[in-house]
């Protein structure tokens, strides 16, 4: 075989993709922020630490409604539509799809270990490596049999945990103390968490690693491996059917977006009110509360990719279409640049505001990077081709250096 297995050129990327990517690399940030800047426990159970009153109670409640598993659902949908699409590329070119996508996957495996070990616990790239493992084998199916297995699929996270609620009451008493003091730790408990995040880079290991740790095991088998696999099904079907390529009507879209914002605004509302009504007592809002948003997110997120899609229609590209095109095309670099931002700002090797930054000013803090990554990335692409750790996850793909800076004859 003569031909050399080449990455997609900047000249072939489908700019929709790269929209959609982008918007969905700003919007995880309304929710990590939380998790970089609080308690572990706090993402989950808002009552478990700092002011829920007046404008924070407002921002929390707008944060959870438009953004909470919304961004990372369509980050989710974007990654299955990425397999599809470089595998029929590397088809196309007479080129091994397995060989390429297992390399890509394993260097992603590995950032994402750093990623997660090392500096922020919340990582969610070891949990996409691992499901693009076995995704990747039903890429030829069909996109209905796509949309049905992912969407059962999704489904088992979900059944899963309501198992769970529902027999909460018959496990051991010191099962449930345990979950609840998870759930909303004590006062003792929160101050060591505080001591350790606010501590040097070591301090904070002893708080990372187990929740790390947690995530990719425990937590992977039970909920996300369900919900990011299922999703990654879900994308290849959207993509077979150009849904993410705005090749689709302008009605089709318009219909979409009614769909997904009519059924997902007022299912996740009402699980807001019933969280808040119970409380938020483990009893209930652990498992059995989480389910409206759970659902719900799955018609939001449709409704940005179709509203995304529907302006990507449009003949003019907007100076925002390519802003955002630009955070999507090295969106990898975007994603872990948020965490080395928000970890200095808030962890004790910077600035240590670990626990002390109230959620109405988060997201200020949030428009703050959102602004610095928007025009450092549309500086970069004038002077690279691709993003920084785009360009090193490519050159460990393919075993060889890619060309990275924009000669100045254009080429």
């Amino acid at each position: 075989m003569t031909e050399r297995a080449l990455p997609t050129a900047p000249s072939e990327r489908i700019v929709s993709l790269d929209v959609l990517r982008g918007i969905a690399i700003l919007g995880i940030l309304i929710m990590n922020i939380q998790s970089f800047s609080m308690i572990g426990s706090a993402y989950t159970n808002p009552m478990a630490y700092g002011d829920l009153t007046g404008l924070n109670k407002l921002v929390w409640i707008l944060s959870h409604l438009l953004a909470d598993q919304k961004f990372l659902t369509i980050f989710s949908i974007l990654f299955g539509a990425g397999i599809v699409m470089m595998s029929g590329r590397a088809k196309a070119k007479g080129l091994k799809q397995a060989g390429i996508h297992y390399r890509r996957t394993f260097w992603l495996l590995l950032i994402g270990a750093i990623h997660a070990y090392l500096f922020w616990y919340g990582d969610v790239l070891v949990i996409y490596a691992l499901c693009s493992l076995f995704v990747f084998l039903f890429r030829n199916a069909s996109p209905k049999k796509l949309l049905i297995g992912g969407l059962l699929m999704f489904s088992v996270a979900s059944i899963i945990s309501l198992l769970f609620g529902f027999s909460m009451v018959t496990w051991p008493v010191e099962v449930q103390q345990q979950i609840g003091s998870g759930w909303k730790p004590n006062e003792e408990t929160i101050r060591a968490e505080l001591a350790g995040y606010r501590g040097g880079w070591l301090d904070q290991m002893t708080y990372r690693v187990p929740a790390a740790l947690a995530l990719q095991t425990f937590l992977f088998l039970v909920l996300f491996l369900w919900r990011a696999g299922g999703l990654m099904l879900v994308g290849m079907a959207l993509y077979k059917w150009d849904v993410l390529t705005a090749e689709r009507s302008s009605k089709f879209y318009k219909k979409a977006m009614l769909i997904g914002f009519g059924i997902g605004f007022p299912m996740v509302g009402y699980g807001v009110f019933r969280n808040f009504a119970a409380d938020w007592a483990v009893e209930y809002s652990m498992f059995l509360g989480g389910q409206f948003n759970y659902w719900g997110s799955l018609f939001i997120a449709s409704g940005y990719i179709a509203a995304t899609m529907y302006l990507c229609r449009k003949p003019a590209e907007s100076r925002l279409m390519g802003l955002l095109g630009g955070v999507g095309r090295a969106a990898l670099s975007n994603y872990l640049m948020q965490t080395i931002i928000c970890t200095t700002l808030f962890y004790g090797h910077g600035f240590g505001l670990f626990g002390s930054v109230e959620r109405k000013y988060q997201f200020l803090i949030v428009v703050g990077v959102w602004l610095t990554l928007v025009f450092a990335t549309e500086w970069w692409f004038k002077h690279y081709r691709f993003g920084p750790l785009e360009w090193l996850w490519r050159s460990l793909t393919y075993w060889k250096r890619q060309p990275l800076r924009i000669s100045t004859s254009g080429s």
